[in-house]
């Protein structure tokens, strides 16, 4: 496949045009014209590069990709190196990070929802492209239920705020990533829980006092499956060689 073609198709399903980001979204490093092998990945790391140089892959697709609101635009040190090495090698660079994030069937939220058994996920803003979206356990589950899905779904053990919080998890707020901000937001929309990827000193307190249970799950756990999803898409609806590579990351 060409590479400009499929970034439009990526753009098109994405419907990346239409959702304000703080980062390019589509085709930021332009490699070789021809695609046959794709590897995709939470973060276009160093670690990612190499093992896709390694594979002899013609492009990667990330969530986390490069140029970022109020980055410095010079080419240097690790972000140098990594990108002199994407194009000695001629590797396309995709990334799509707010649009991945709110895809109602292959967005990061929409993605972890379905690992965690929660549906009918509407957005929590009072917009079409939510970041944060709403869910509901039928039937509802304790806080224990919810943190054992969340071990087994990613892996990893979440931090968990139930202080003050109802015995019963209902309904939800999502947000994967670095989203825990939005926890004033699912509190006063009366959510009974809330989970992210991180956590901060001000999170907790939050949770408390407003009785509201708080998971931080990890920023890199919760998002690895958007992209994932999105390859597994590519490949079956257009033949393409995907494969997923992990670079596991503890935060």
């Amino acid at each position: 496949m060409n590479n400009l073609q499929l970034e439009k198709i990526l753009n098109q399903k994405l419907n990346s045009q239409a959702i304000s980001d703080y980062a390019p979204n589509g085709l930021q490093i332009e490699g070789k014209a021809d695609i046959k092998k794709i590897i995709t990945g939470v973060t276009a790391s160093q670690a990612l590069i190499d093992y896709a140089v390694s594979q002899q892959a013609d492009a990667i697709l990330v969530h986390h990709g490069y140029f970022w609101k109020n980055e410095s635009p010079c080419l240097r040190g690790m972000k140098g190196k990594r990108i002199k090495t994407l194009l000695t090698n001629d590797i396309n660079l995709y990334a799509y990070h707010l649009p991945l994030d709110v895809h109602p069937e292959l967005g990061n939220n929409a993605q972890l929802a379905q690992r965690l058994g929660a549906q009918d996920l509407q957005p929590l803003e009072n917009n079409a492209f939510s970041i944060p979206v709403s869910a509901t356990f039928d039937p509802p589950i304790t806080a224990e239920q919810l943190s054992i899905k969340i071990e087994q779904s990613l892996n990893r053990l979440p931090l968990i705020c139930s202080e003050n919080a109802p015995h019963l998890i209902h309904t939800i707020g999502i947000c994967t990533g670095g989203g825990q901000g939005y926890i004033d937001l699912a509190a006063a929309k009366g959510l009974d829980a809330f989970i992210t990827g991180e956590v901060s000193e001000q999170t907790i307190h939050s949770a408390r006092e407003q009785s509201i249970h708080f998971f931080a799950a990890g920023h890199h756990a919760t998002e690895r499956y958007g992209v994932q999803a999105l390859g597994e898409w590519l490949a079956k609806t257009y033949k393409l060689e995907i494969e997923f590579k992990d670079i596991d990351n503890p935060v």
